[in-house]
């Protein structure tokens, strides 16, 4: 019989390396793997900061536009709504900021005379436009007529809404869409009145509209 031993427990020729075990080769991977995470997480960013700084300095604009017949010129976030403009940077808080969602009217204002919900509204978008607001519709002491048809037929209450309700309402009389009511109200419908003083705002905007 033969005395040598099994295959299995012969040592490894001298000089080569042993193959490590299970458990060894686990602790090994997990170790090195922790100090490449470890490098990357504290090293130096792969896209070095050029791009971060480009980035930051292409985040904002300037906006040169007429508010309320004078040129105003100024840098904003590029997220910037108009409503945010006017109030934040110039401040002309005439215009509210009801729901932020355009859902309720109270931010409307008159672009290149046209109605808009201003909280909606990016000021980027605006560069080289008009824009008027409740601030820009009196002369000097002289209230525009749809104001005053306001204070005639006591269209208001808490008077949160008002500005919006007369810029719409200034809107929907230059569009032409005065013609009954019924007219009225489906057009000024974006204008919620959270004290209900509709048929006041209806008859105002009849009263400047048509003289009654």
């Amino acid at each position: 019989m033969s005395t040598e031993p099994p295959e299995s427990t012969l040592s490894p020729p001298e000089g080569s390396a042993s193959a490590p075990s299970r458990r060894t080769f686990i602790a090994t991977t997990a170790v090195g793997g922790a100090v490449v995470a470890g490098g990357l997480i504290t090293g130096p960013s792969v896209f070095g900061a050029e791009p971060a700084d480009a980035a930051q300095a292409s985040s904002s604009s300037r906006v040169s536009l007429t508010v309320n017949g004078e040129r105003r010129t100024v840098t904003v976030d590029n997220r910037t709504s108009l409503l945010d403009l006017l109030r934040e940077h110039l401040g002309l808080t005439g215009s509210k900021k009801g729901c932020n969602a355009g859902a309720c009217g109270a931010c409307t204002v008159l672009v290149d005379g046209q109605r808009v919900n201003s909280c909606l509204t990016l000021a980027v978008r605006l560069d080289g436009a008009e824009v008027t607001t409740i601030e820009g519709l009196a002369k000097g002491e002289r209230l525009h007529p749809l104001q005053q048809a306001f204070i005639d037929q006591d269209a208001f209450q808490c008077g949160f809404c008002t500005s919006g309700q007369i810029m719409s309402g200034v809107g929907c009389i230059d569009e032409g869409h005065t013609d009954s009511p019924e007219e009225i109200r489906e057009f000024m419908s974006g204008n919620i009145c959270r004290c209900g003083c509709y048929v006041k705002i209806v008859r105002a905007v009849e009263q400047t509209a048509h003289g009654k």
